[in-house]
Protein backbone atom coordinates (compact mmCIF):
# COMPACT_ATOMS: atom_id res chain seq x y z
CA UNK A 1 0.00 0.00 0.00
CA UNK A 2 2.79 2.41 0.94
CA UNK A 3 4.54 1.65 -2.35
CA UNK A 4 1.30 2.35 -4.26
CA UNK A 5 0.95 5.76 -2.56
CA UNK A 6 4.57 6.57 -3.43
CA UNK A 7 3.99 5.66 -7.06
CA UNK A 8 0.85 7.82 -7.13
CA UNK A 9 2.74 10.75 -5.64
CA UNK A 10 5.47 10.36 -8.25
CA UNK A 11 2.85 10.30 -11.02
CA UNK A 12 1.16 13.44 -9.67
CA UNK A 13 4.53 15.18 -9.30
CA UNK A 14 5.51 14.19 -12.85
CA UNK A 15 2.20 15.47 -14.19
CA UNK A 16 2.69 18.80 -12.36
CA UNK A 17 6.20 19.18 -13.76
CA UNK A 18 4.94 18.35 -17.24
CA UNK A 19 2.16 20.93 -16.92
CA UNK A 20 4.66 23.56 -15.82
CA UNK A 21 6.96 22.65 -18.69
CA UNK A 22 4.02 22.99 -21.07
CA UNK A 23 3.24 26.47 -19.70
CA UNK A 24 6.85 27.56 -20.17
CA UNK A 25 7.03 26.09 -23.67
CA UNK A 26 3.75 27.76 -24.65
CA UNK A 27 4.87 31.16 -23.37
CA UNK A 28 8.27 30.86 -25.00
CA UNK A 29 6.54 30.08 -28.30
CA UNK A 30 4.29 33.10 -27.98
CA UNK A 31 7.26 35.28 -27.08
CA UNK A 32 9.36 33.99 -30.00
CA UNK A 33 6.45 34.86 -32.32
CA UNK A 34 6.19 38.36 -30.80
CA UNK A 35 2.71 37.75 -29.36
CA UNK A 36 3.36 40.12 -26.48
CA UNK A 37 -0.21 41.38 -26.08
CA UNK A 38 -1.55 37.83 -26.08
CA UNK A 39 0.92 36.83 -23.35
CA UNK A 40 -0.11 39.78 -21.20
CA UNK A 41 -3.87 39.49 -21.81
CA UNK A 42 -4.13 35.77 -21.17
CA UNK A 43 -1.33 34.92 -18.77
CA UNK A 44 -0.29 37.95 -16.70
CA UNK A 45 -3.17 37.63 -14.22
CA UNK A 46 -2.21 33.99 -13.53
CA UNK A 47 1.53 34.56 -13.29
CA UNK A 48 1.83 33.67 -9.59
CA UNK A 49 0.75 30.10 -10.37
CA UNK A 50 3.35 29.67 -13.09
CA UNK A 51 6.93 28.39 -12.83
CA UNK A 52 9.82 30.85 -12.75
CA UNK A 53 10.74 30.67 -16.45
CA UNK A 54 7.14 31.07 -17.56
CA UNK A 55 6.88 34.21 -15.41
CA UNK A 56 10.12 35.38 -16.99
CA UNK A 57 8.51 35.28 -20.45
CA UNK A 58 5.55 37.28 -19.15
CA UNK A 59 8.07 39.82 -17.87
CA UNK A 60 9.77 39.79 -21.27
CA UNK A 61 6.45 40.63 -22.93
CA UNK A 62 6.22 43.73 -20.72
CA UNK A 63 9.89 44.46 -21.49
CA UNK A 64 9.21 44.46 -25.21
CA UNK A 65 6.20 46.71 -24.65
CA UNK A 66 8.43 49.14 -22.71
CA UNK A 67 6.30 48.70 -19.58
CA UNK A 68 9.22 48.94 -17.17
CA UNK A 69 7.35 48.66 -13.87
CA UNK A 70 5.46 45.51 -14.85
CA UNK A 71 8.62 44.03 -16.32
CA UNK A 72 10.46 44.54 -13.02
CA UNK A 73 7.51 43.17 -11.07
CA UNK A 74 7.48 39.92 -13.04
CA UNK A 75 11.27 39.52 -13.02
CA UNK A 76 11.11 39.82 -9.23
CA UNK A 77 8.41 37.11 -9.15
CA UNK A 78 10.56 34.90 -11.38
CA UNK A 79 13.65 35.45 -9.19
CA UNK A 80 11.67 34.66 -6.06
CA UNK A 81 10.80 31.25 -7.49
CA UNK A 82 14.23 30.62 -8.99
CA UNK A 83 17.06 32.86 -7.75
CA UNK A 84 19.58 30.95 -9.89
CA UNK A 85 18.37 32.15 -13.32
CA UNK A 86 20.83 34.82 -14.56
CA UNK A 87 18.54 35.98 -17.38
CA UNK A 88 16.05 37.53 -14.97
CA UNK A 89 18.79 39.57 -13.30
CA UNK A 90 20.10 40.61 -16.71
CA UNK A 91 16.69 41.89 -17.82
CA UNK A 92 16.35 43.81 -14.57
CA UNK A 93 19.71 45.42 -15.34
CA UNK A 94 18.60 46.29 -18.88
CA UNK A 95 15.33 47.74 -17.61
CA UNK A 96 17.09 49.92 -15.04
CA UNK A 97 19.39 51.13 -17.83
CA UNK A 98 16.36 52.22 -19.85
CA UNK A 99 14.99 53.94 -16.76
CA UNK A 100 18.25 55.81 -16.24
CA UNK A 101 18.89 54.08 -12.91
CA UNK A 102 22.40 52.98 -13.79
CA UNK A 103 23.69 52.20 -10.29
CA UNK A 104 20.77 49.78 -9.80
CA UNK A 105 21.48 48.30 -13.21
CA UNK A 106 25.12 47.64 -12.32
CA UNK A 107 24.09 45.58 -9.27
CA UNK A 108 21.88 43.29 -11.33
CA UNK A 109 24.32 42.90 -14.22
CA UNK A 110 26.99 41.89 -11.71
CA UNK A 111 24.59 39.36 -10.16
CA UNK A 112 23.85 37.89 -13.61
CA UNK A 113 27.60 37.64 -14.32
CA UNK A 114 28.16 36.01 -10.93
CA UNK A 115 25.73 33.27 -11.97
CA UNK A 116 26.97 33.01 -15.58
CA UNK A 117 30.24 34.65 -16.57
CA UNK A 118 30.28 33.58 -20.23
CA UNK A 119 27.57 35.84 -21.66
CA UNK A 120 28.78 38.71 -23.82
CA UNK A 121 25.37 40.41 -23.48
CA UNK A 122 25.72 40.60 -19.69
CA UNK A 123 29.12 42.30 -19.91
CA UNK A 124 27.88 44.61 -22.67
CA UNK A 125 24.90 45.70 -20.56
CA UNK A 126 27.26 46.39 -17.68
CA UNK A 127 29.44 48.43 -20.04
CA UNK A 128 26.40 50.51 -21.03
CA UNK A 129 25.72 51.31 -17.38
CA UNK A 130 29.28 52.46 -16.70
CA UNK A 131 29.42 54.40 -19.99
CA UNK A 132 26.22 56.26 -19.09
CA UNK A 133 27.76 57.54 -15.84
CA UNK A 134 31.07 58.44 -17.53
CA UNK A 135 33.06 55.66 -15.85
CA UNK A 136 34.87 54.99 -19.10
CA UNK A 137 37.65 52.78 -17.70
CA UNK A 138 35.15 50.35 -16.17
CA UNK A 139 32.96 50.52 -19.26
CA UNK A 140 35.93 49.70 -21.49
CA UNK A 141 36.85 46.76 -19.27
CA UNK A 142 33.28 45.40 -19.46
CA UNK A 143 33.00 45.80 -23.25
CA UNK A 144 36.38 44.16 -23.79
CA UNK A 145 35.27 41.27 -21.59
CA UNK A 146 32.13 41.02 -23.74
CA UNK A 147 34.23 40.64 -26.90
CA UNK A 148 36.11 37.74 -25.32
CA UNK A 149 32.95 35.66 -25.01
CA UNK A 150 31.53 33.31 -27.63
CA UNK A 151 28.91 35.07 -29.80
CA UNK A 152 30.12 38.48 -28.61
CA UNK A 153 27.49 41.19 -29.23
CA UNK A 154 28.10 43.76 -31.94
CA UNK A 155 27.37 46.57 -29.49
CA UNK A 156 30.53 45.88 -27.53
CA UNK A 157 32.65 46.26 -30.68
CA UNK A 158 30.83 49.51 -31.50
CA UNK A 159 31.18 51.01 -28.04
CA UNK A 160 34.90 50.38 -27.53
CA UNK A 161 35.95 52.92 -30.19
CA UNK A 162 33.36 55.38 -28.86
CA UNK A 163 35.03 55.22 -25.45
CA UNK A 164 38.46 55.83 -26.96
CA UNK A 165 36.98 58.77 -28.84
CA UNK A 166 35.46 60.12 -25.60
CA UNK A 167 38.92 59.87 -24.05
CA UNK A 168 40.32 61.75 -27.08
CA UNK A 169 42.40 58.72 -28.07
CA UNK A 170 41.68 59.02 -31.80
CA UNK A 171 44.23 56.48 -33.05
CA UNK A 172 42.95 53.79 -30.68
CA UNK A 173 39.38 54.65 -31.66
CA UNK A 174 40.14 54.17 -35.35
CA UNK A 175 42.02 50.93 -34.65
CA UNK A 176 39.01 49.66 -32.68
CA UNK A 177 36.64 50.53 -35.56
CA UNK A 178 38.81 48.46 -37.90
CA UNK A 179 38.61 45.55 -35.42
CA UNK A 180 34.83 45.96 -35.35
CA UNK A 181 34.76 45.91 -39.16
CA UNK A 182 36.42 42.50 -39.10
CA UNK A 183 34.01 41.10 -36.51
CA UNK A 184 30.58 42.41 -37.52
CA UNK A 185 28.62 40.83 -40.38
CA UNK A 186 28.16 42.92 -43.52
CA UNK A 187 24.45 42.10 -43.37
CA UNK A 188 24.16 43.90 -40.03
CA UNK A 189 23.24 47.61 -39.93
CA UNK A 190 26.07 48.07 -37.44
CA UNK A 191 28.54 47.37 -40.24
CA UNK A 192 27.35 50.53 -42.02
CA UNK A 193 27.90 52.47 -38.79
CA UNK A 194 31.44 51.14 -38.55
CA UNK A 195 32.26 51.99 -42.17
CA UNK A 196 30.96 55.53 -41.75
CA UNK A 197 33.09 56.10 -38.67
CA UNK A 198 36.19 54.66 -40.31
CA UNK A 199 35.64 56.95 -43.28
CA UNK A 200 35.06 59.95 -41.02
CA UNK A 201 38.14 59.32 -38.86
CA UNK A 202 40.33 58.77 -41.91
CA UNK A 203 38.94 61.92 -43.52
CA UNK A 204 39.67 64.00 -40.42
CA UNK A 205 43.18 62.55 -40.33
CA UNK A 206 43.54 63.53 -44.02
CA UNK A 207 44.07 59.90 -45.01
CA UNK A 208 41.91 60.49 -48.07
CA UNK A 209 42.53 57.23 -49.92
CA UNK A 210 41.52 55.12 -46.92
CA UNK A 211 38.53 57.38 -46.28
CA UNK A 212 37.42 56.99 -49.90
CA UNK A 213 37.73 53.20 -49.65
CA UNK A 214 35.46 53.11 -46.59
CA UNK A 215 32.78 55.42 -48.01
CA UNK A 216 32.80 53.68 -51.40
CA UNK A 217 32.13 50.34 -49.74
CA UNK A 218 29.41 51.99 -47.68
CA UNK A 219 27.50 53.44 -50.65
CA UNK A 220 27.73 50.09 -52.43
CA UNK A 221 25.95 48.49 -49.46
CA UNK A 222 23.62 51.45 -48.81
CA UNK A 223 23.10 53.37 -52.09
CA UNK A 224 20.74 55.85 -50.42
CA UNK A 225 23.17 56.94 -47.71
CA UNK A 226 23.43 60.51 -48.99
CA UNK A 227 25.60 61.71 -46.09
CA UNK A 228 28.30 59.38 -47.38
CA UNK A 229 28.04 60.91 -50.86
CA UNK A 230 28.66 64.31 -49.27
CA UNK A 231 31.74 62.94 -47.50
CA UNK A 232 33.04 61.49 -50.77
CA UNK A 233 32.62 64.91 -52.36
CA UNK A 234 34.72 66.42 -49.57
CA UNK A 235 37.41 63.79 -50.17
CA UNK A 236 37.54 64.56 -53.89
CA UNK A 237 37.75 68.30 -53.24
CA UNK A 238 40.56 67.76 -50.74
CA UNK A 239 42.44 65.83 -53.45
CA UNK A 240 41.45 68.40 -56.12
CA UNK A 241 39.62 65.66 -58.03
CA UNK A 242 36.73 67.90 -58.98
CA UNK A 243 35.71 65.76 -61.96
CA UNK A 244 35.10 62.79 -59.60
CA UNK A 245 32.98 64.98 -57.31
CA UNK A 246 30.69 66.21 -60.11
CA UNK A 247 28.54 63.06 -60.57
CA UNK A 248 28.14 62.77 -56.80
CA UNK A 249 26.97 66.39 -56.58
CA UNK A 250 24.47 65.64 -59.35
CA UNK A 251 23.22 62.66 -57.34
CA UNK A 252 22.59 64.91 -54.32
CA UNK A 253 20.72 67.43 -56.47
CA UNK A 254 18.53 64.64 -57.88
CA UNK A 255 17.79 63.37 -54.36
CA UNK A 256 16.99 66.92 -53.23
CA UNK A 257 14.57 67.32 -56.16
CA UNK A 258 12.75 64.16 -55.03
CA UNK A 259 12.58 65.34 -51.41
CA UNK A 260 14.79 62.50 -50.20
CA UNK A 261 17.32 64.58 -48.23
CA UNK A 262 16.72 65.11 -44.52
CA UNK A 263 18.27 66.83 -41.51
CA UNK A 264 21.37 68.88 -42.26
CA UNK A 265 21.34 67.78 -45.92
CA UNK A 266 17.87 69.12 -46.57
CA UNK A 267 18.96 72.57 -47.77
CA UNK A 268 22.70 72.32 -48.43
CA UNK A 269 25.75 70.06 -48.30
CA UNK A 270 29.36 70.53 -47.20
CA UNK A 271 31.69 69.95 -50.14
CA UNK A 272 35.05 71.17 -48.77
CA UNK A 273 36.90 71.82 -45.53
CA UNK A 274 40.32 73.36 -45.08
CA UNK A 275 42.44 74.97 -42.40
CA UNK A 276 43.35 78.64 -42.38
CA UNK A 277 45.61 79.73 -39.52
CA UNK A 278 43.90 78.33 -36.41
CA UNK A 279 40.45 78.31 -38.06
CA UNK A 280 38.51 75.62 -39.86
CA UNK A 281 36.80 76.79 -43.05
CA UNK A 282 33.73 74.71 -43.87
CA UNK A 283 32.33 75.23 -47.36
CA UNK A 284 28.69 74.52 -48.18
CA UNK A 285 26.59 74.68 -51.32
CA UNK A 286 22.88 75.45 -51.17
CA UNK A 287 20.52 73.60 -53.49
CA UNK A 288 17.96 76.36 -53.94
CA UNK A 289 18.28 78.98 -56.68
CA UNK A 290 15.07 81.05 -56.41
CA UNK A 291 14.50 82.81 -59.72
CA UNK A 292 14.37 86.59 -59.61
CA UNK A 293 15.56 86.77 -55.98
CA UNK A 294 18.85 87.45 -54.23
CA UNK A 295 20.25 84.21 -52.84
CA UNK A 296 23.50 82.89 -51.35
CA UNK A 297 24.92 79.83 -53.12
CA UNK A 298 28.39 78.90 -51.79
CA UNK A 299 29.02 79.60 -48.11
CA UNK A 300 32.43 79.65 -46.41
CA UNK A 301 31.93 79.41 -42.63
CA UNK A 302 34.87 80.50 -40.45
CA UNK A 303 34.89 78.22 -37.40
CA UNK A 304 37.14 78.76 -34.38
CA UNK A 305 38.80 76.08 -32.23
CA UNK A 306 35.75 76.00 -29.93
CA UNK A 307 33.51 75.03 -32.84
CA UNK A 308 31.84 78.46 -33.00
CA UNK A 309 31.07 80.19 -36.29
CA UNK A 310 32.75 83.61 -36.26
CA UNK A 311 31.60 84.88 -39.63
CA UNK A 312 30.76 83.84 -43.17
CA UNK A 313 31.86 84.66 -46.72
CA UNK A 314 29.53 83.69 -49.54
CA UNK A 315 28.79 83.93 -53.25
CA UNK A 316 25.68 86.05 -53.76
CA UNK A 317 23.49 85.85 -56.83
CA UNK A 318 22.61 89.42 -57.80
CA UNK A 319 19.65 89.93 -60.11
CA UNK A 320 20.81 93.47 -60.87
CA UNK A 321 24.33 92.32 -61.75
CA UNK A 322 22.99 89.73 -64.18
CA UNK A 323 20.57 92.23 -65.77
CA UNK A 324 23.47 94.64 -66.33
CA UNK A 325 25.53 91.88 -67.97
CA UNK A 326 27.75 91.33 -64.96
CA UNK A 327 28.79 88.04 -63.30
CA UNK A 328 26.20 85.66 -61.84
CA UNK A 329 27.81 85.75 -58.38
CA UNK A 330 29.56 88.44 -56.39
CA UNK A 331 31.38 87.84 -53.13
CA UNK A 332 29.85 89.02 -49.88
CA UNK A 333 30.59 88.70 -46.18
CA UNK A 334 28.43 88.73 -43.04
CA UNK A 335 30.49 89.58 -39.96
CA UNK A 336 28.71 90.63 -36.78
CA UNK A 337 25.96 93.05 -37.83
CA UNK A 338 27.84 94.21 -40.94
CA UNK A 339 27.26 93.01 -44.49
CA UNK A 340 30.02 93.68 -47.01
CA UNK A 341 30.38 93.09 -50.73
CA UNK A 342 33.56 92.83 -52.79
CA UNK A 343 34.26 94.02 -56.31
CA UNK A 344 34.92 90.53 -57.62
CA UNK A 345 32.52 88.15 -59.31
CA UNK A 346 32.23 84.65 -60.74
CA UNK A 347 30.10 83.13 -63.46
CA UNK A 348 28.53 79.68 -63.63
CA UNK A 349 31.12 76.94 -64.07
CA UNK A 350 33.86 78.90 -62.32
CA UNK A 351 37.13 77.29 -61.26
CA UNK A 352 36.82 76.42 -57.57
CA UNK A 353 40.53 77.05 -56.94
CA UNK A 354 40.00 80.65 -58.11
CA UNK A 355 37.07 81.11 -55.72
CA UNK A 356 38.95 79.50 -52.82
CA UNK A 357 42.07 81.64 -53.31
CA UNK A 358 39.92 84.80 -53.50
CA UNK A 359 38.17 83.88 -50.26
CA UNK A 360 41.58 83.35 -48.62
CA UNK A 361 42.60 86.84 -49.76
CA UNK A 362 39.52 88.19 -47.96
CA UNK A 363 40.39 86.16 -44.85
CA UNK A 364 43.90 87.57 -44.88
CA UNK A 365 42.64 91.11 -45.34
CA UNK A 366 44.34 91.50 -48.74
CA UNK A 367 41.02 92.10 -50.52
CA UNK A 368 38.96 94.92 -49.09
CA UNK A 369 35.17 95.27 -49.43
CA UNK A 370 33.80 97.66 -52.02
CA UNK A 371 30.78 98.46 -49.84
CA UNK A 372 29.51 97.73 -46.34
CA UNK A 373 26.22 98.30 -44.57
CA UNK A 374 24.52 97.78 -41.23
CA UNK A 375 20.81 97.52 -40.48
CA UNK A 376 19.42 100.87 -39.33
CA UNK A 377 18.10 101.38 -35.83
CA UNK A 378 14.35 101.55 -35.33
Amino acid sequence: MKQTITVLLLIVFSMTVMAQDDQTTELKGLYDNQKYDEIIDIHASKAKKYPAKAIYYIGMAYYMKADDNNCLKHMDMSIEKDPTDPDAYFIKGMTYNYMGQFENAIKFFNKAIELLNTSGDYYSGLGDSYFSIDKFDKALEAYQKATEQENAPDRAYLMIPQIYNSLNQKEKALEAFYIAKGKISKENDSYINVLYNIGLFELLAENYEKAETAFMELVELAPNDYHSYAKLIQIHYARKQYDKAEPLEKKLYEAHGKGLLKDNLKDMFCFDQFKWNDKLIQVFERFAEPEGELYYKHLFYVVNKDGEIEYRIQTENSVISVELGGPKYILGMDKGDTHSTFNVGFNEGFNYEDLKSTVIEILEGKLKPGASSRPGKK
